[in-house]
């Protein structure tokens, strides 16, 4: 399986902001897709409503790119 760790390793924060998960997953994930997944109860633990504002704690989001990868 592909080790995703050094993304959380890159990134300067602790979190990720939603509006941010394309920059920080290389294009891989998209706020409004995650937004429609958080709305049916299968987008990344951890999350963090403040006001409007969404952010994922960075190792729950590793964690479920990793629980999303597939072999074929």
């Amino acid at each position: 399986m592909m080790e995703l760790k050094k993304l959380s390793e890159k990134w300067k924060s602790p979190f990720v902001a939603r509006e941010k998960l394309e920059e920080f997953s290389g294009g891989l994930l998209k706020a409004h897709t995650m937004r429609n997944l958080d709305s049916q109860g299968i987008g990344i633990k951890g999350r963090i409503k403040i006001g409007k504002k969404v952010i994922y704690p960075t190792d729950e989001v590793v964690a479920w790119i990793e629980a999303k990868i597939t072999d074929k």
